[in-house]
């Protein structure tokens, strides 16, 4: 049995969450979802899809399930993965709902801890909704909204509707400065291409890694890189702001010594594991013809070689985002492991 493909999606109180949820469940996409939201309170699914309500699990009419959980997230997950193999319930994929206030960080590293959830799930992406209207201030007072971003593969910016255009562009600007890896779209009344939202692979180890997302009409921001292009480039804010959370590009045209990026990546693990949020990359090897690949979590990462580099230029690239990091230390150690 393949595994569960699973969607994180986050966002700070009000943004808009829940709406973005039930257009999920209404959609026409041909699959079964499980639901779980991590919430306080009650279940707060469109009533009009809930038919049956049994334990902890919520029967929609098109099939999809919804559950509420106040507990142990690594249980609940055990649990869902086990009544689904015995054939007691029937979904394709598992979106979780967080809490506006939850940071993103114990959730997904949970997908990673143990062998048994590895084998059950695959982390599929993580997406952050984001409130157009009050952002920037929530952006200034809230270090969760800031790690909610950075953490996301996508961000989706509700209510800008209710903003002018050079403030919808200045707050685009802003999120890609905390995270530029991440593709922008306009979410309009809770709805969005559902495209969008699913098969994102954000944590595969493969070629996709550092790949840009396809042009999109809702599209407000679309990270770039490859051959063509040496460094993401997010737009030039209009103003600057004090968010602890940056993305930090490295590249390197070229390949590099392994014992020096290994010593590298160890002792970015261990000086600055807590402070990062998410890392990822691909590089060149000296004297290894296949493309090294890897993702990350805080200190958890894995590593895997992708395919040949065969006519395309080999390139080293690193994307690290996370808190106050040592922008300048970290560019000057990544360029001593430049093979020579």
């Amino acid at each position: 049995m393949n595994p569960i493909p699973v969607t994180l999606l986050t966002g700070f109180l009000g943004a808009g969450k829940t709406t973005l949820l039930n257009h999920i469940l209404r959609g026409a996409h041909g699959q079964k979802i499980a639901v779980i939201e991590n919430e306080f309170g009650p279940v707060n699914i469109d009533s009009a899809l809930l038919i049956h309500e049994a334990s902890e699990v919520i029967e929609m009419t098109n099939g999809c399930l919804c559950c509420t959980i106040r507990g142990d997230l690594d249980g609940h997950l055990r649990d869902l993965h086990a009544r689904r193999a015995a054939g007691e319930l029937a979904f394709d994929r598992l979106v979780i709902e967080t809490t506006g206030l939850a940071d993103p960080t114990p959730i997904t590293q949970t997908f990673f801890a143990s062998d048994a959830l590895i084998q059950a799930y695959r982390l599929d992406g993580v997406i952050a909704v984001v409130d157009a209207l009050h952002a920037p201030a929530q952006l200034a007072e809230h270090a969760v909204v800031r790690r909610q971003i950075g953490f996301a593969d996508r961000v989706l910016v509700s209510k800008g509707d209710l903003v002018d255009e050079q403030a919808l562009a200045a707050l685009s600007a802003r999120l890609a400065r905390i995270n530029l890896a991440a593709g922008q779209y306009r979410l309009a009344h809770g709805e969005v291409d559902l495209g969008l939202l699913f098969d994102l692979r954000g944590f595969h180890l493969d070629d996709s890694v550092l790949a840009a997302p396809a042009a999109h009409p809702a599209q407000l921001y679309q990270p770039a890189l490859g051959a063509s292009r040496s460094a993401f480039r997010a737009p030039a804010p209009a103003q600057s702001f004090a968010d602890d959370i940056a993305a930090l590009h490295l590249h390197h045209p070229g390949a590099l010594d392994m014992l020096r990026i290994s010593a590298f990546m160890n002792q970015l693990m261990e000086q600055h594991g807590d402070a990062l949020l998410r890392h990822k990359g691909m590089l060149a090897i000296a004297g290894e013809p296949r493309r090294l690949i890897f993702q990350g979590v805080h200190k958890i990462a894995g590593f895997d070689y992708g395919r040949e580099w065969g006519d395309e230029a080999p390139r080293s690239d690193i994307v690290l985002i996370g808190r106050s990091l040592p922008e300048a230390a970290l560019r000057a150690g990544f360029a001593e492991c430049v093979a020579g």
